[in-house]
């Protein structure tokens, strides 16, 4: 099949790549907002206290706090350390009890076989080397465990939103990384664990109801506060004033219109998602 390619530094991580990228923004500030998702990724991997957890790309933990929050013993790993910090005060918080491990899911620093639920929230399918990563979750996760992935589609608000920002703050790329939300593409994880190591795989798309009490105007300022692709999309443009409107009002456009609800609230966000079950051999 066609590799979907990344139109530019927004997709494919730009320059420096989508670990500087996530440097920028706090998950932790909209952790609430995602809050489904990553419940939702819990209850279909069969998260109980008897298992062993990695929660790979974890960020502040998303994922890692609601597998804690079911009883399981849990690592969250993330190659961003002040993600990692955020996600643990959170967690001390909350009076969880979990590990918190700076590391790249192109190359985890665990033996094979060493977890029962292998996560990941919106998050390994931004490493750069794809496969590689693949090979990685099914290498740490034991045979016949779980390995559970959601990831935003090419089709979903989530990539119209990244799209947008490219749009208004392009960045120089080659354009020959594989997109983040190839991810969400059946046909492209199947190819991803194809080859022998995995016994079942399934893919199922489904949909994050992120609820927000705040008008569109009021979700354009906290995605600016907060969320990392919006942060690097204005560095990007720097000290321009009339491209600063311009990516303001597509901003506000955007989230007026994937706006569910009343304008005066209470409102809704809905981004789809492919969930991705294996099992390894």
């Amino acid at each position: 099949m066609p590799e979907e390619t990344a139109p530019g530094g927004m997709a494919s991580g730009g320059p420096g790549g989508w670990r500087q990228v996530w440097e920028l923004g706090d998950d932790a500030a909209l952790a609430p907002v995602f809050a489904s998702m990553a419940g939702d990724l819990v209850r279909a991997a069969g998260i109980t206290p008897m298992h062993r957890v990695l929660d790979v790309g974890a960020g502040s933990g998303n994922a890692a706090l609601a597998a804690a929050e079911a009883g399981a013993d849990v690592v969250a790993c993330d190659p961003v350390s002040a993600l990692l910090e955020r996600g643990r005060a959170v967690a001390d918080a909350r009076g969880l009890s979990l590990d918190w491990l700076p590391a790249d899911a192109q190359r985890l620093p665990f033996g094979a076989g060493t977890f029962d639920v292998v996560l990941s929230c919106a998050g390994v399918m931004f490493a750069p080397d794809q496969a590689a990563a693949a090979r990685e979750l099914v290498r740490v996760c034991r045979p016949g465990g779980t390995i559970a992935v959601a990831s935003w589609t090419a089709d979903g608000a989530m990539s119209r939103l990244f799209a947008l920002l490219e749009r208004y703050a392009p960045a120089r790329t080659d354009g020959r990384v594989a997109a983040p939300t190839a991810w969400g593409n059946p046909a492209r994880v199947r190819a991803l664990f194809a080859g022998g190591d995995v016994r079942r795989l399934s893919t199922h798309h489904r949909t994050a109801r992120l609820d927000y009490g705040g008008s569109p105007a009021q979700w354009c300022t906290l995605y600016r506060a907060y969320f990392a692709p919006i942060i690097e999309a204005y560095d990007r443009i720097g000290p321009n004033p009339k491209r600063i409107a311009a990516l303001d009002n597509a901003l506000l456009r955007f989230a007026t219109d994937e706006y569910l609800g009343p304008l005066g609230g209470p409102g809704r966000y809905e981004f789809e998602y492919l969930l991705l079950l294996a099992e390894p051999r």
